[in-house]
């Protein structure tokens, strides 16, 4: 797998009679050959936990059929700011991928897609998830400055007006704590009620991975940040269950 701390032992191969069994084992052999954690399983589908460093975690669901296998991983939930710019953002980035490609629910939120024929998957597993992990960690930083900005600018106000820890928000520190964030000086304690400020303090938790002592705060509010199922909804619909 490439991307972040990623082993590379071999992928099990695939014959051309490997039923669906087959294959989940594959899959669960993968994991454990690279130390990836497996986070539900059942018949045909499986999801797998990849760890990053700008988005400290990207959950790809498998969801195995007689000749497909379909991949999706949620990535960061709709903009609240420059919802053009931010989808452009996504439709040029999608030039350049290979086997994924970005795409929105009807809420607006984000994923990374693929599909592959099932009894080529065990054989590309090992790539396809490298592309998983490298896109939506190399992505994530600007699509938050994209989306979120504004939020985030309050968010880090509010954060030093209270005398809070900012390392949350550490990696964005050269945008939100100069000049350029009017919001310094002009919040309270209270916590300010735009709802993007309090969206991006949680979004911009993932970036506590990369600081040691930060990444169990980080993990404990990335739960509260991603869907809990990772498919993304077929044909604009989307699962309105619980999102964690």
């Amino acid at each position: 797998m490439t991307g972040p701390e990623s082993a590379h032992p071999g992928t099990p191969a695939a014959t051309s009679e490997t039923p669906t069994s087959a294959i989940m084992s594959g899959i669960t052999e993968w994991a454990s050959a690279n130390e990836v954690e497996v986070d539900s399983v059942d018949d045909s589908s499986i999801a797998v936990v990849l760890p990053g460093e700008r988005k400290l975690k990207t959950t790809v669901s498998i969801v195995i059929s007689a000749r497909t296998a379909e991949l999706a991983a949620f990535v960061i939930r709709h903009p609240d700011e420059n919802a053009a710019e931010f989808n452009r953002w996504l439709l040029r980035k999608n030039m350049k991928l290979a086997a994924t490609a970005f795409g929105v629910d009807h809420l607006g939120d984000v994923y990374l897609r693929a599909t592959v024929p099932a009894l080529r998957l065990l054989d590309d597993l090992d790539g396809l998830l490298g592309e998983f992990l490298t896109v939506a960690d190399e992505s994530f930083n600007e699509l938050l400055l994209i989306g979120f900005l504004t939020g985030m600018k309050k968010e880090w106000a509010w954060r030093v007006s209270r005398g809070e820890s900012t390392r949350n928000l550490a990696a964005f520190e050269h945008v939100l704590a100069g000049p350029d964030n009017e919001f310094l000086g002009t919040i309270g304690p209270e916590r300010p009620e735009s709802p993007g400020s309090e969206q991006a303090g949680t979004l911009g938790s993932e970036q506590a991975g990369t600081l040691g002592s930060g990444q169990s705060e980080a993990a404990e509010r990335t739960e509260a940040a991603e869907p809990s199922d990772a498919t993304a909804p077929d044909d604009g619909e989307t699962d309105d269950g619980e999102r964690r």
